[in-house]
């Protein structure tokens, strides 16, 4: 049979919630299209006079956000009704950073220059585009085709991700490269890291900035690559199972404690939202995808190990701990609104805020740091809330998948400054937008489990109620 063909499982009610994974999704091809241009198109390529903004994945989303606009000027949809804690958490952000925006252009903050307002308006374009991404995102997820034809183009993208990490660290070619010189009318940005040594091995990035952005994507969807192997009913199951592996690789092949450590706590969280006989043949299976790894990549685990024991004395660990002086003698000119958005710029590398909650804190001020923390927290936290509260096995997975992807993002922002990298930057408010969709599904279960409770409670009072005597029928 045709794994398009529609096919509905038995429902609560006629109109109710469509678990069926083989069922028609209807997402839209323009966001689907987007979420694997995410990956695809490089990030250093730009449009020169939009500058970093300029990108193919940003502007798909800014035409996002318009056809969104559109539609709901046009009363085409009606998005009001579509509540969740993403849209809040990506709207606490925006509130902040217009806060903090306008601060900068008043000379509130003592550093407007054309160098800083461009900065605060490539920042807020990136809030735009993010916030296309959750809203459009929460709202054409319905059912569970759709939530799985989302993340078969999320995975499509880094699939090719992978494959261009792969190359790198194999044949040390970037094939990023190749696609840079396919895209006439765009100009070459820099600021990419495709190549990087830590001890004896060659750390690379794929079509992302950075061998620790790498990490983190990769360990972010891997709980998402799971879950699809579970329940995808098209495709070959091996070939699904071979993008997982190629993901874990993925994390490997960065030697990076960021991916490590996401990579931890993305199984942590997901796990224990899977089957019984799932999780028993997973930890069954990590020791030999452990000693694999290091099979294929030789000399992975001395310099993993020296990394993970670094103290102070190595130069990543040393200039972290640096930041936090730095960071309260910056914050003390502008406690509450910060500098302004994206008004940091070091002056060398040595002084990078290597932390998106330091740098959120130097640059948008007390408010957006917890206006940051609400926008990396909130969307995970409620994850795991639906997670917990799901009864259908596959939407209790893609939940746990959803929150373990949300919160790998919200631990290893401590790490690196995450909204500075591109593919991150837009990866995760698509993981913002998934959760809220299966928010919003779970929400539905709910809401049908009660109407179908109480529809029996009412039965069983009929059945009880004594039979009316003829006298009072008369």
């Amino acid at each position: 049979m045709d794994s398009e063909t529609t096919i509905r499982e038995p429902r609560a009610a006629d109109g109710g919630l469509d678990l069926s994974p083989v069922s028609r999704g209807r997402t839209p091809l323009l966001l689907r299209f987007t979420l694997f241009a995410i990956f695809f198109f490089p990030a250093t390529m730009v449009i020169e006079p939009l500058g970093a903004s300029g990108t193919v994945p940003t502007l798909l989303c800014l035409v996002l956000l318009l056809a969104w606009l559109a539609s709901w000027l046009w009363g085409l949809h009606d998005p009001i009704p579509v509540r969740h804690p993403g849209r809040l958490a990506i709207s606490l952000l925006l509130l902040a950073s217009i806060a903090s925006y306008a601060a900068l252009y008043a000379g509130w903050t003592g550093g407007s220059t054309e160098m800083t307002r461009a900065s605060a308006d490539r920042w807020l374009l990136l809030l735009a585009a993010s916030a296309a991404l959750v809203l459009v995102t929460a709202e054409v997820i319905r059912t569970m085709a759709d939530a799985l034809q989302l993340v078969r183009a999320l995975l499509a993208g880094a699939f090719f991700c992978c494959l261009v990490g792969v190359a790198q660290f194999v044949f040390r070619v970037n094939p990023m490269e190749w696609i840079q010189a396919a895209m006439p009318g765009f100009t070459y940005n820099g600021g990419d890291t495709p190549f990087q040594i830590r001890g004896s091995l060659m750390r690379v990035a794929g079509s992302t900035f950075h061998s620790i952005e790498l990490g983190v994507v990769a360990a972010m969807l891997i709980p998402l690559s799971i879950w699809r192997s579970l329940t995808d009913p098209r495709g070959r199951r091996w070939f699904h199972w071979a993008q997982t592996a190629l993901l874990v690789f993925a994390v490997t092949t960065t030697v990076s404690r960021s991916g490590i450590l996401g990579l931890v706590v993305a199984l942590l969280v997901f796990v224990p939202f899977l089957p019984r006989l799932v999780r028993r043949g997973l930890l069954l299976s990590a020791p030999f995808v452990v000693a694999g790894v290091f099979l294929i990549v030789p000399g992975f685990v001395g310099t993993i190990a020296s990394a993970l024991g670094a103290d102070t004395s190595d130069p990543s660990i040393a200039t972290r701990v640096n930041n936090y002086p730095r960071v309260v003698q910056l914050l003390d000119s502008h406690p509450i609104l910060g500098s302004g958005p994206g008004n940091y710029t070091p002056p060398d590398a040595l002084r990078i805020l290597d932390n998106q909650y330091l740098g959120s804190l130097v640059t948008l001020g007390i408010v957006g740091l917890l206006a940051t923390l609400a926008y990396f927290l909130l969307p995970g936290i409620a994850g795991v809330l639906a997670a917990r509260a799901a009864v259908h096995p596959a939407l209790r997975g893609l939940a746990g998948a959803v929150a373990a992807g949300a919160l790998v993002a919200a631990v290893c922002s401590m790490t690196f400054d995450s909204l500075s990298f591109p593919v991150f930057a837009l990866l995760y408010p698509a993981l913002v937008g998934l959760a809220g969709g299966v928010w919003r599904m779970v929400r539905r279960e709910a809401d049908l489990r009660d109407d179908e409770n109480a529809a029996t409670a009412r039965g069983a009072m009929m059945a009880r109620a004594p039979a009316p005597t003829a006298k009072e029928v008369g």
